[in-house]
């Protein structure tokens, strides 16, 4: 058997299982079990397929099959064009996740702490660290995703400026304005379509506790907007990662007047390049 052929054959497993895009997917997980690039697997299509090859690509092939995410089966994914560890106490980061950072770093933060709120894997910490070459405050409910985020952050000499700290939200300061940033990208899935039923990918592997945002996806949003009235210093800004649909209801709720809470003067809801609001942006008065 060649490579290609193994391939075919790899690709039309992974097509019986339900996987989209199961060609590429087939390359990736070959690539991988062989230690080749792509473009290094593309020209040896026409070798033949050795016992080791093949048993090497066997127990990738049956955790991809039974839908763990290829990052998972890694533990690593790209981001921002650097390499992140991941395992399944982390959200995987995704591409609509850099246009947040993108929007974030746009303008220089005025003086000030900065803020990965609900930090996950650290990536979005990690980027702030290295673009803007200041300290970032890494905050996350879950200690296990904090030690991805302490890994991250010495994979890329980060960890002098990315400094973790586990808390529900907040809630281990002192309430104080503290922040001239906060970047977030916060559970947002609503329960309810978490109960009608998310990929096997996501449904079986990824931390629901990374994911379930409550009723409407809001709860935790909700949390978070009257909080920042407390920790952001004046004109301090968010940015936030949002659910598809949600634009209307986050930008309500941030230019809502809550009792004892200081205002937003400016609120935005950001579309990604693909046209779905996709963040929001909003400055302290």
């Amino acid at each position: 058997m060649r490579i290609a052929e193994l391939l075919a054959e790899a690709a039309q497993k992974l097509t019986a299982a339900g996987i989209e895009d199961a060609r590429s997917e087939a390359r990736l997980l070959l690539a991988y079990a062989l230690g080749k690039s792509q473009s290094q697997l593309f020209l040896a299509e026409r070798d033949e397929v050795t016992p080791a090859e093949r048993d090497a690509l066997a127990p990738l092939l049956a955790r991809r099959l039974r839908r763990k995410p290829f990052a998972y089966i890694t533990q690593e994914k790209e981001f921002w064009s650097l390499p992140f560890f991941v395992d399944e106490h982390v959200l995987i980061p995704r591409p609509e996740t850099e246009f947040l950072l993108e929007q974030a770093l746009a303008t220089p933060p005025a003086p000030g702490l900065i803020c990965d709120l609900c930090c996950g894997s650290g990536a979005i910490a990690v980027v702030l660290a290295k673009e803007l070459r200041r300290p970032v405050l890494a905050m996350d409910i879950s200690p296990a995703a904090l030690a991805v985020t302490r890994k991250n952050a010495r994979r890329h000499s980060q960890e002098h400026r990315v400094w973790p700290v586990a808390a529900d939200l907040f809630s281990a300061l002192v309430p104080r304005p503290l922040f001239s940033l906060v970047v977030t990208n916060p559970p947002y899935v609503s329960s309810q379509e978490i109960a009608a039923g998310l990929p096997p990918e996501v449904a079986w592997f990824e931390p629901r506790l990374a994911l379930d945002g409550g009723d409407k996806g809001l709860e935790i949003i909700s949390r978070i907007r009257q909080m920042l009235a407390i920790f952001l210093l004046p004109a301090g800004e968010v940015f936030m990662e949002i659910g598809y649909g949600q634009g209307a209801a986050v930008a309500e709720l941030f230019k809502r007047n809550f009792l004892g809470c200081r205002d937003f003067s400016e609120v935005e809801i950001l579309r990604d390049y693909a046209g779905r609001e996709r963040v929001l942006h909003a400055r302290l008065a």
